[in-house]
């Protein structure tokens, strides 16, 4: 339960710090947080990371000036 709690807890906290400068980090970080919040969550790994990777680089791509960016 507490290994749970901590890996949502940092997938929460990576996911408000930082996207990245470029899209190779973008992709790299919101990979990561997709894939932390689904192996915390008990779902696919796979599909997380792509999900992630995807949602990071679009937001930071869409909105470049926001602070997450």
């Amino acid at each position: 339960m507490k290994t749970k709690f901590w890996a949502i807890a940092m997938t929460a906290v990576l996911g408000i710090t930082s996207c990245g400068d470029t899209l190779g980090q973008q992709l790299l970080t919101g990979g990561g947080i997709g894939g932390v919040a689904a192996a915390a969550t008990g779902g696919d790994v796979g599909t997380g990371i792509v999900v992630g990777a995807a949602a990071g680089a679009a937001f930071c791509q869409t909105y470049p000036n926001d602070p997450k960016c």
